[in-house]
């Protein structure tokens, strides 16, 4: 991607410390959060992807208290590489649903990115880095732990800068999501159904968010760089669902499924980039 001359966002903070580490009544606030983030069913999956990420799910309940975290607003110049990349597409993101919002005749409110170590804390409670990036509608806020990028080329095979703009823009349209009402919604939907269907809402909603992340960067189209289409497909195609439970020594169960298969991630994002429109990510009705 081309990202030099891109303007870095403003809107992030830094957590430093062990916010809720994992130990004592840790493990209680991470339950929580899995749930709100994964929806129906979406522990299992979590805990998948905890084994292979070699992280040993019985070490949740082990182990201190930690300390509390403590936020910081450092300069740009005082940041990792990966983190300052991680705010230029911010910004890229913020500009380009600044013009999608401003054309329907609203104004956009940017969420603010959270880096943090290992374990911080969110306003949906733990943040543990074996879970990946998330989104956390109660503060509006994006947690990311960059390391996650390294286990994307280490562990999944999916090297490059564009998946960094792919998860970051993928978080982003939990965010309009958000902010439109339409994760609200789904959200009381969720409440009233099984739990194969909502997950099955779940999936609707993770593939909206891919769809969005290919809109973003079909209206930032300077950004692109030849093999950037396929390093985003690469990075679909590692975080499908069956490709997870695949990886794990598991039988893809697709009523299991809360983000997706493969297939479906990478169709929905491609849908975003050919098309740039969010009007085509209407996941919710039809099939997908």
């Amino acid at each position: 991607m081309r990202l030099d001359d891109e303007q870095e966002s403003s809107h992030f903070e830094v957590q430093s410390g062990r916010g809720g580490g994992l130990g004592g009544g840790g493990l209680g606030m991470l339950l929580p959060l899995i749930g709100s983030r994964f929806g129906c069913g979406g522990i299992a999956v979590v805990l998948i992807i905890l084994v292979v990420m070699g992280v040993n799910p019985l070490s949740l309940v082990g182990g201190g208290g930690g300390q509390p975290a403590q936020t910081e607003r450092p300069s740009t110049g005082e940041l990792t590489d990966v983190q300052r990349t991680s705010l230029k597409v911010l910004g890229s993101t913020e500009r380009r649903w600044a013009d999608i919002f401003k054309a329907e005749g609203q104004q956009y409110p940017p969420p603010t990115l959270v880096f943090y170590s290992q374990n911080g804390q969110s306003g949906c409670g733990a943040a543990q880095s074996a879970m990946g990036p998330f989104y956390c509608p109660a503060d509006q806020r994006i947690y990311l732990d960059t390391d996650f990028f390294r286990e994307m080329e280490t562990r999944f095979n999916a090297p490059g800068d564009f998946p960094i703009g792919y998860i970051i823009a993928h978080e982003v349209g939990h965010h309009i999501q958000t902010v439109t009402g339409e994760a609200d919604r789904i959200r009381k939907a969720q409440q009233r159904a099984s739990e194969a269907e909502g997950n099955a809402l779940q999936v609707k909603m993770e593939l909206q968010a891919d769809c969005y992340a290919g809109v973003w960067a079909a209206r930032d189209t300077n950004l692109m760089e030849p093999g950037d289409l396929e390093e985003g497909m690469r990075a679909a195609e590692a975080i499908g669902d069956d490709t997870l439970q695949k990886a794990a020594g598991r039988r893809p169960v697709p009523e299991s499924f809360t983000h997706g298969s493969s297939a479906q991630r990478m169709q929905w994002l491609r849908k975003g980039l050919s098309t740039g429109d969010p009007d085509q990510c209407d996941t919710f009705n039809g099939a997908i």
